[in-house]
């Protein structure tokens, strides 16, 4: 398997994931994408300097974890090839923002540092948030969930459009490599030089297949509505998972659960 079949493996590894039997894929698209929304309103409004009363939020994406059965090695990959991103957000806090705001024994430990780590922290807990909700519904029950959720109709189908020809680049991308290693057996992987040629092309040819499926798709009587085949139905489960996650919540954002937990570990350490 080459690297760029390797690379489409893994974007449509969360869909495939959704398709398992766990008691948090039964329950409706619709809760997990509103608890979601919550858990993700929840993480932007601490401070930025809070950093210690965020950790009970990784209780919440360790249960979903567990119930959901999705690897956390697979959960970690992901992780890692979007935190570049949030290093390169932060990585100047230290240096611009040095006053010192608490200290760790003799160590005095400044702004920058603080919001530093804050910026890590939710990004770890935002973009989990997100995979567990994709790993566990998929991003067309995601999609068609936003739809019955009343969001604009124009942007339900720019999100799955945008999925799947996300596809058809990479099978064009895929065949325009097997093509130049077919003809060059000696240079598996193109050089450096030709990727501006390549980027080019690949442009054109995927522009081209986007047309045909259009032209597909208004044979099909195509005229701008989706019709998803999800059926959705509302159990008390999804009540419950509702209330309990928002509860949970609230008790993490305005009950300092972190601190709470911290003076019963210390009685029982006693």
């Amino acid at each position: 398997m080459t690297r760029l079949d390797t690379a489409i493996s893994d974007v449509d590894a969360l869909d495939r994931l959704a398709t398992r039997g766990s008691p948090i894929h039964r329950l409706d698209p619709r809760a997990k994408l509103v608890v979601t929304a919550l858990f993700l309103l929840t993480v932007v409004s601490y401070p930025k300097y809070n950093v210690v009363e965020m950790t009970p939020l990784f209780l919440y994406l360790a249960a979903l974890l567990a119930l959901g059965r999705i690897p956390a090695l697979m959960l970690a990959r992901y992780l890692l090839l979007a935190c570049p991103f949030a290093l390169l957000a932060g990585l100047f806090n230290p240096l611009i923002d040095r006053q010192v705001v608490t200290y760790l024994g003799p160590l005095a430990v400044t702004g920058g540092w603080l919001s530093f780590v804050s910026i890590l922290i939710r990004f770890t807990l935002t973009v989990s948030a997100v995979l567990l909700l994709l790993a566990s519904t998929g991003y067309v029950a995601v999609c068609a969930a936003l739809g019955k959720l009343g969001a604009p109709r124009l942007l339900v189908i720019q999100f799955l459009m945008l999925y799947r020809f996300i596809f058809i680049l990479t099978d064009e991308a895929e065949r325009m490599v097997r093509a130049h290693s077919l003809r060059n057996p000696d240079e598996p992987n193109p050089p450096l030089r030709a990727w501006g040629s390549l980027a080019g092309h690949l442009l054109l040819r995927a522009y081209d297949r986007g047309q045909r499926v259009h032209t597909a798709m208004l044979a099909r009587g195509f005229d701008g509505t989706l019709r998803l085949p999800q059926g959705f139905h509302w159990s008390m489960a999804d009540t419950l998972f509702v209330a309990g996650s928002s509860g949970f919540l609230l008790l993490a954002r305005y009950g300092h659960l972190a601190t709470r937990i911290g003076q019963w570990t210390m009685e029982l350490a006693a």
